[in-house]
């Protein structure tokens, strides 16, 4: 496996995605959302899929005593104009496979991020962060950018409209289990896309969210 980062105590280690990972990536992916749709769960040939088409940007995190996969985070590039954001991820990720992975784009987008509910709370989420940021600089991409699940706001969708939910959760009023998390690592919302998946966890919303890569800030990067 090709070591690309370690966690602070050495538990655990962010490597490159391989083959047979796949169907314990696939477990990852069912276990972090239970409540996607079947038709939109990454499963393990769309894994293999992902590591066909860019391997670059796919990770996983391993636990060194016992070699479990128990993290992993897919990426692709893509053309984005961020005066037009809406798409659905069915499309945007070539249904799953990545198969629209454009070498030639300018952004890196989060096709997929998930942790084991058994591992969470070790900081693995950060560590998948910091390594696609890290390709972003290594690229000379214009940033990260993906569409995130509120995964809270399906349970006070009859109580407030998104825009309200997200700006109190930008104010920190209001705690989301993603966009909040996201917002810690640097990024910013951008914008809402409707329909953009089906999930009743966040009432088939995607919110697309931006790190702007420092190393392109005043080169035009919209």
């Amino acid at each position: 496996m090709k070591e690309i980062l370690s966690s602070p105590d050495n538990r655990f280690l962010v490597v490159q995605s391989e083959p047979w990972m796949a169907e314990e990536l696939e477990a990852i992916q069912r276990a972090s959302f239970p409540t996607l749709a079947e038709d939109e769960l990454t499963l393990a040939h769309h894994f293999r899929s992902h590591m066909h088409y860019f391997p670059e940007g796919q990770h996983a995190v391993v636990e060194c005593e016992s070699g479990k996969v128990v993290a992993s985070s897919s990426d692709l590039i893509v053309r984005l104009d961020l005066a037009h954001i809406h798409h659905r991820f069915v499309d945007i990720s070539g249904h799953m496979t990545l198969s629209t992975h454009d070498p030639r784009g300018e952004w890196l987008y989060g096709a997929d991020i998930g942790v084991h509910p058994d591992y969470r709370g070790h900081g693995l989420s950060t560590l998948l962060y910091t390594v696609r940021q890290g390709l972003v600089r290594r690229l000379g991409l214009k940033g990260h950018t993906a569409g995130a699940m509120p995964k809270g706001y399906g349970e006070v969708k009859d109580e407030m409209p998104l825009e309200r939910y997200l700006l109190e959760v930008m104010r920190g009023e209001r705690s989301d289990p993603v966009i909040s998390v996201q917002l810690k690592r640097g990024y910013a919302v951008w914008g809402i896309i409707p329909e953009y998946l089906e999930d009743p966890s966040c009432d088939n919303y995607g919110v697309l969210i931006i790190w702007r890569n420092p190393d392109r800030v005043g080169d035009g990067w919209l």
